[in-house]
């Protein structure tokens, strides 16, 4: 509620009625202390990974005393709609996990929409992991433990890569991180209804973004938009899913956690019920975000121990 009362006392305009720079400006303008301290690590290398379109400007985030040998990968996905966000956005949390966890995180910068429309992010998204696979050798990765994982709109990527990986015979993933993911472009829950308006993140951004990312309405049905429409859900990688009560994608979250466990897979999902959508990108001043991304590192460890 504090966190809300900033804003309401802010009184800036909603990001979808900006134009769409000063939009991408908004979100670089979230106070520093609101999110969680940044961790110190042994290095953040720059890397241009070539993708479909060009190449993906990249960050490869290395921990410190992580010990000998390969080390596992987390390939993380940012948040922001598919519209906003950029490989330096999410950062602290990319070293977070990359010191907790002792993993390597590989964080790409995407391209964007709407210069770059459907499906050229879950493209851009999927070069990466199989570049990752690749050539983990020559960054110091194992390529036997990699980990999907995002936030919003990078945890809907996440979960696509992972029906990807599975129907292409692509590289293995020993985990899906899912951090209060859109995986229903259809707007039809009831979350969306109820809460959808005054709880940061409202039901007319989130359709400035859909709109903004698919060129065509039609685009909904396909489970690269949709992850919750793929026709079969078995032989997924174990998920990690989390939720906020007060979000607008509450309910297709838990959709999602549910439609994984009836398929058989391996499902750890956590719902905060007072949280706002972003509390884990918040978790300087959140404290069940700090929670969230503690409990999160440990199933990354869990998952790489295999």
């Amino acid at each position: 509620q504090a966190r809300l009362d900033d804003a309401k006392e802010a009184d800036a305009p909603p990001l979808n009625e900006l134009p769409l720079d000063e939009a991408r400006a908004g979100l670089d303008a979230i106070p520093e202390n609101y999110g969680v301290a940044p961790k110190d690590v042994a290095a953040i290398d720059k890397v241009a990974i070539p993708g479909p379109g060009g190449e993906i400007d990249t960050r490869i985030v290395r921990p410190n005393n992580a010990g000998d040998g390969p080390l596992p990968i987390l390939i993380y996905y940012h948040g922001g709609g598919w519209v906003l966000g950029h490989v330096e956005s999410h950062m602290r949390e990319a070293r977070y996990y990359a010191d907790g966890a002792k993993c390597i995180v590989v964080h790409p910068g995407y391209r964007l929409a709407p210069e770059s429309r459907f499906p050229a992010a879950v493209d851009d998204c999927y070069a990466v992991l199989e570049w990752v696979h690749q050539n983990a050798g020559s960054f110091g990765g194992d390529p036997s433990r990699i980990a999907v994982g995002g936030d919003s709109a990078g945890g809907n990527l996440a979960a696509v890569i992972a029906l990807m990986a599975r129907d292409q015979n692509g590289p293995a993933i020993c985990l899906q991180m899912l951090v209060y993911p859109v995986t229903d472009t259809y707007q039809e829950t009831e979350s969306y209804e109820t809460r959808g308006e005054g709880y940061f993140l409202t039901k007319d951004l989130m359709t400035w973004f859909i709109d903004s990312y698919l060129n065509d309405p039609a685009e909904r049905d396909d489970f690269r938009a949709s992850p919750i429409r793929a026709k079969d859900f078995s032989n997924l990688p174990p998920a990690l899913v989390t939720t906020g009560g007060y979000d607008p994608l509450n309910d297709e979250g838990e959709a999602y956690a549910r439609k994984l466990e009836a398929a058989g897979i391996e499902v750890e999902y956590i719902n905060y019920p007072g949280q706002i959508h972003g509390f884990v990108s918040m978790a300087g001043v959140i404290d069940e975000g700090r929670e969230f991304m503690d409990l999160a590192t440990a199933s990354l460890r869990r998952a790489f121990a295999g």
